[in-house]
């Protein structure tokens, strides 16, 4: 028996609700909704944290323009506090090098994070996970055994066609799903909220495709004049923010 798997237990006994945002590929926002769905719920005076435990591929900290800050070590590893978010990240280690990491050193490095890092009391812990159905995303929701799952797919039957299977799988593992968010939306098509329906998902609303955010990105100021952030925002309001 690993001891650090109590210790995980003991690392996120202060953290009130866990988010998981999951996605059946990549490609689809789901680090960026991660992102500012924990910003939004800073400023509204929750006390949050966010996890970006995306292993190849990192970048919460280019959506929120976090730079130049790094864990403080005391009995573990205290995550630095930007934008009132307490962060932490794969990145911290890794930086810009790839990490070709596989199988069991996938599964150690998830242990390993998760046991050392000492997140203060928290309302909310937004976890970003990697895309798809890997070691990743497994390994997470057997250690954290608990938290809720917001889903994110593209109006596009390729996407749906994928985060359909994700969903078939947390339903079978009994898992909670908060609800299915419809990002990058450029027209009226129900694709997405009639699946929702039929598949008895709670349709949490759409984000609007917006060509203009890439200039934003890493900008926290530029960013919540977005109609992104601003649909992020009231998606939050509505369904999560209590």
């Amino acid at each position: 028996m690993d001891p650090r798997l109590s210790v995980i237990t003991s690392r996120l006994s202060n953290i009130n609700k866990i988010i998981s945002v999951v996605s059946g590929k990549g490609g689809v926002g789901k680090t960026v909704i991660s992102s500012l769905m924990a910003y939004s719920l800073a400023r509204k005076g929750k006390r949050v944290g966010l996890l970006d435990l995306d292993f190849h591929g990192p970048s919460c900290h280019v959506v929120l323009g976090i730079r130049d800050v790094f864990p403080e070590e005391e009995k573990g590893l205290i995550p630095p506090v930007v934008h009132d978010i307490s962060f932490m990240s794969i990145y911290f280690f890794v930086g810009a090098e790839p990490a070709p990491l596989r199988g069991n050193e996938i599964t150690n490095s998830i242990i390993e994070l998760l046991a050392i890092t000492r997140w203060p009391k928290l309302d909310y812990l937004i976890i970003d996970l990697p895309p798809g159905m890997g070691d990743e995303a497994l390994d997470t929701i057997r250690l954290i055994k608990r938290g809720s799952f917001l889903v994110v797919t593209t109006p596009s039957k390729l996407s749906l066609s994928v985060v359909s299977r994700l969903i078939k799988f947390l339903k079978n593992q009994n898992l909670d799903i908060l609800g299915l968010l419809e990002n990058m939306r450029i027209s009226d098509d129900t694709l997405i909220q009639t699946y929702a329906k039929e598949n008895v998902v709670k349709y949490l609303g759409s984000i609007p495709f917006d060509k203009e955010f890439e200039l934003a990105l890493g900008d926290i100021n530029k960013i919540v004049r977005t109609d992104v952030y601003k649909s992020i925002d009231a998606i939050v309001s509505e369904y999560i923010f209590s």
